[in-house]
């Protein structure tokens, strides 16, 4: 999502080792990406998010192929994670004890990652009243931080999740997360 030139650049590659084979040019064996690995690249890159639809697809495959598990069991366990990050973030007593800020920027992501995960998973989803993360708190822990350091995490939640846009997410916080 930060990175969309990624596409070109492989396309770019792509193409170049095409042509190396037209002029029947030698390329370097062990450094080429056989045909069918660059597909299944080029389909991996083409997502705005690549590694969180990889896991959402892995996580929403594991609850439909595991029915005699509650879903519940996977929810909460993302809620969890979620309310986790949050309070470490929000507390000062708790953030006190990171050594750095890299600790911070992993917390902020792990939060909107099983956010993420949780809204493709829970069929209501995560912006819903009833849901078990405190979304409106998730939120202001994020805004809390340097814009610079989380545009990228906000974006996420705007436009990778799948219920932001339902009807059953309150005004409120649709509100928080528009673009300022």
């Amino acid at each position: 999502m930060t990175n969309p030139a990624i596409q070109n650049d492989f396309s770019y590659y792509r193409r170049t080792l095409n042509r190396m084979r037209i002029n029947n040019v030698a390329a370097e064996e062990e450094n080429e990406v056989n045909n069918e690995l660059a597909n299944r690249m080029s389909l991996f890159y083409a997502n705005a998010t690549p590694m969180l639809k990889t896991l959402s697809d892995a996580t929403t495959k594991f609850v439909s192929d595991n029915t005699d598990l509650p879903i519940e069991n996977t929810t909460d366990c993302l809620c969890t994670m979620a309310s986790v990050c949050k309070v470490m973030l929000e507390t000062p007593e708790y953030r006190s004890r990171f050594a750095s800020e890299d600790t911070v920027s992993f917390c902020l992501r792990v939060m909107v990652g099983v956010i993420i995960l949780y809204d493709y998973v829970h069929p209501a989803g995560a912006f819903v009243k009833s849901s078990k993360i405190e979304m409106k708190g998730c939120i202001k822990v994020l805004k809390d931080q340097p814009q610079s350091s989380v545009e990228g995490l906000l974006n996420a939640l705007r436009y990778t999740t799948k219920h932001l846009n339902d009807e059953t997410t309150s005004k409120q916080i649709k509100n928080m997360l528009q673009v300022n």
